[in-house]
């Protein structure tokens, strides 16, 4: 059942692993204020189901540790079998288990990683204004953050379904900072005026 919190404006957030995707997410939970806005992670339903299958560490799970890399080709094998018979179904449920989003009017989703998750929000929220995020890094500046390719999972669907949409609302590319604050000042301009619309 889809969930029947109406925020006024989401971001959906994607980017490859270790390209800075959680680092832009929360800095515009920042610059916006939690009394403003929610992080909704597509993958905590994973993460959730997977500790308690089998007795890991959540808080692990969800963070950016070696921990998470450990399981993480089995997750995505898993949560593809979920999606085969619903493609929404991480969707709704990480919204339902995200604390006090129908108090927030700016939802960030922070790990948009398949077409069909674009699909699921267009059809569910479409009277909501949203704005698609793409985070990029060149794969040297990824290694520097600890990525290295593994096969099975760089080159899955969870991290290449999104690789030939180009009509992204902005592009953020992570390599440095000075471009870096450039771009997201940008996004933050997106928001204001998003913000003004919405009203």
């Amino acid at each position: 059942m889809v969930n029947d919190n109406h925020p006024k404006i989401i971001f959906l957030v994607s980017g490859k692993r270790k390209a800075g995707k959680d680092y832009i997410s929360n800095l515009l939970l920042k610059r916006i204020g939690e009394e403003n806005a929610v992080i909704i992670r597509l993958s905590a339903p994973i993460k959730s189901h997977w500790a308690k299958v089998n007795n890991l560490e959540l808080d692990e799970l969800l963070g950016s540790s070696e921990y998470k890399e450990n399981y993480r080709k089995a997750m995505i094998e898993w949560g593809e079998n979920v999606r085969r018979n619903d493609y929404g179904y991480f969707c709704n449920a990480a919204i339902e288990m995200t604390k006090d989003t129908e108090k927030k009017p700016v939802w960030i989703i922070s790990d948009v990683r398949r077409k069909t998750d674009l699909k699921w929000f267009n059809e569910n929220y479409s009277n909501v204004i949203k704005k698609t995020v793409r985070v990029t890094a060149s794969d040297e500046i990824r290694q520097e953050r600890s990525w290295t390719f593994v096969k099975g999972v760089d080159d899955a669907e969870s991290e290449c379904d999104l690789d030939s949409v180009d009509n992204w609302d902005i592009i953020i590319n992570t390599n440095n900072n000075d471009n870096n604050d450039q771009q997201f000042n940008i996004l933050i301009d997106i928001y204001h005026n998003s913000l003004e619309v919405a009203r």
